[in-house]
């Protein structure tokens, strides 16, 4: 489908043009075609490696979340800065390239407003049908704007979301449309209001794993509520979302079928992934920085030491590795990964944090522990049980960074509990006889917008949103 759309796909991604289109729906050039029915609109949603990928690289440089080798930090400027926690660095200077964070999440955004604006006119369909596809792209334009403003925009606070500003807003997929950089506030309002919309059209079967369902409307939902500290809404959309798929993998499983291969020394064969488009944990696929068939990040030996003792999953996916004078932990698997998704596991730890805020630490324990069950292998395993708010919070935050590695979610909460204050976020490290560190208050926190974007934003303006 991707290369049958590829002639007609004209991005505008706010300064991103291609010369030859005045919009997407003028007369085609020889040999494309103009979509008039509804497959050929839907096929917009089956672009993956283009309207489906969610990279948040630097992010997971930030949080040390992979291992970089030395030549790549020499050599990229902008990662070093981030990983290594460089508070002096301009980081706007160092962002020069047209970075895909920026360029990717609105690319996606034009191709789902083309269809938001079109497939309910569109042919060869029925009116339910058509419905669907706009309620589905609805919802990933909500995803993606959610992915921008939680990259680019200091988090949410209700008490300063008004007057501070998020990223530009576009709602055609015209060439020329114009866009305005709206406030967290209108963001948000927007995100609730394409979600609110879209939900009673959307069916509870996914067409494929790219297609949005109910309970990924539900689970988005609860996403977006934890992110504006609304524990109430946040709690009552997981537990819409666990009614439609409550499924978990069983990663203990995983693990003891192939445990003779994963434990052989020296043995860094790749396995296939559980985790691809029929992991039975999604609502709702979409790809990563890695967008074909590739294995997963290294990672380091500090941040290895974050996991669970017996944590089936983490000795799945990783084996300790020493080349030269570098020792990280090699990755074990590959092919697709749903980084940039919705999965059941993230919604279950949504409801027991919200559990645990609301006074009711025993029960969200208790949907820790479902997890934790799956994960961790029996002769390791014990329930979680504390009636200390803190240490439940703390040990439902670790389980959920360690769910989540290399998705925008850990970044998002740690900025989202760095500006609540009750469980910040910090980090500190030993690299070569240096002690680095990266503060809870840190301007780092937010990530400057690309230079080509600032100083080409299009018919609009963008102001940046950090210093540096």
């Amino acid at each position: 489908m991707k290369n049958l759309y590829k002639n007609i796909l004209c991005v505008l991604a706010l300064g991103l043009t291609v010369a030859s289109c005045e919009n997407y729906l003028d007369d085609a050039p020889k040999g494309s075609k103009i979509p008039t029915t509804l497959a050929d609109f839907e096929a917009f949603i089956r672009n993956e490696y283009t309207n489906q990928m969610v990279n948040v690289e630097q992010a997971i440089n930030l949080l040390n979340d992979r291992y970089q080798i030395p030549s790549d930090l020499s050599y990229n400027r902008l990662t070093n800065a981030n990983y290594f926690w460089d508070e002096t660095a301009d980081r706007i200077d160092l962002n020069r390239a047209d970075e895909t964070t920026y360029y990717g999440q609105y690319a996606g955004i034009s191709s789902f407003n083309l269809l938001i604006a079109n497939v309910l006119t569109t042919t060869e369909a029925t009116e339910d049908q058509k419905r669907i596809v706009w309620a589905e792209a609805k919802i990933l334009r909500a995803m993606s704007y959610f992915n921008l403003v939680n990259f680019y925009a200091d988090t949410y606070v209700a008490s300063t979301a008004s007057t501070k500003l998020a990223v530009p807003l576009i709602t055609s997929a015209d060439i020329n449309a114009p866009s305005k950089q709206v406030t967290i506030q209108e963001m948000y309002d927007f995100i609730l209001k394409d979600v609110n919309e879209a939900i009673p059209y959307l069916p509870k079967v996914s067409q494929t794993a790219l297609h949005p369902n109910l309970g990924a409307g539900y689970a988005f939902s609860a996403r977006v509520y934890l992110q504006m500290n609304n524990y109430t809404e946040a709690l009552k959309y997981a537990d819409l979302a666990l009614a439609e798929n409550n499924k978990l993998y069983d990663w203990t499983a995983f693990y003891n079928e192939n445990k003779t291969f994963l434990e052989t020394p020296n043995n860094y064969t790749l396995l296939a992934t559980p985790m691809g488009y029929d992991y039975v944990e999604n609502y709702t696929y979409r790809h990563g920085a890695y967008n074909y068939l590739r294995a997963e990040y290294d990672i380091t030996v500090d941040r290895s030491q974050r996991f669970e003792t017996g944590d089936a999953r983490f000795l799945s996916r990783w084996k300790i590795r020493t080349v030269g004078t570098e020792t990280y932990y090699r990755r074990l698997l590959s092919g697709m990964f749903n980084f940039g998704g919705i999965t059941t596991v993230e919604v279950y730890l949504i409801k027991a944090e919200c559990l645990v805020r609301a006074g009711q630490t025993s029960e969200g324990l208790a949907v820790l522990n479902t997890v934790r069950k799956t994960r961790i292998l029996p002769e390791s395993y014990q329930d979680i049980a504390t009636a200390d708010k803190t240490t439940a919070m703390n040990a439902i935050l670790k389980t959920k960074n360690n769910e989540l590695i290399f998705g925008l979610i850990p970044f998002a909460d740690a900025r989202r509990l760095n500006a609540e204050g009750v469980y910040k976020v910090s980090f500190s490290k030993v690299k070569d006889g240096q002690t680095y560190s990266l503060s809870s208050d840190s301007h780092m926190w937010t990530m400057p917008f690309p230079q080509g974007a600032t100083k080409n934003p299009g018919n609009g303006t963008i102001t940046q949103n950090v210093a540096k």
